[in-house]
């Protein structure tokens, strides 16, 4: 998929409206529009990077503040104390359904173990 067609690109382009909750120089986040729990935001990069295996050892602070800004959003949302869960699919059968890396921030209910 290119960066054009990829519709992530297209919601940090501007072309694609979103529920954005936050965003800097680096990342995005907004509201998924298919919540799976009362708080689902995604996180992204405004890199396009396709799939977790196509991080090189440039990514490392990106893919790094990934993390923390999931974590900062948690206390932002007041779910860090109650619990959270962050995921992120690699490719077609772990879910990954749009080719651009991003990070689910999942909370608002008890989630169960193993995931699926």
């Amino acid at each position: 998929m290119s960066e054009s067609s990829c519709i992530f690109c297209q919601i940090i382009d501007g072309a694609i409206p979103a529920d954005i909750y936050y965003q800097d120089d680096d990342i995005l986040a907004f509201r998924d529009i298919h919540p799976v729990a009362p708080t689902h935001l995604l996180i992204i990069p405004k890199k396009h990077i396709a799939t977790a295996n196509d991080f090189s050892d440039e990514d490392e602070r990106l893919i790094g503040k990934l993390m923390t800004t999931a974590s900062k959003l948690a206390r932002e949302l007041r779910v860090d104390r109650s619990g959270y869960r962050m995921v992120m699919n690699c490719n077609r059968d772990a879910g990954q359904t749009v080719f651009h890396v991003h990070l689910h921030l999942l909370a608002g209910r008890a989630f169960s173990w193993p995931p699926g």
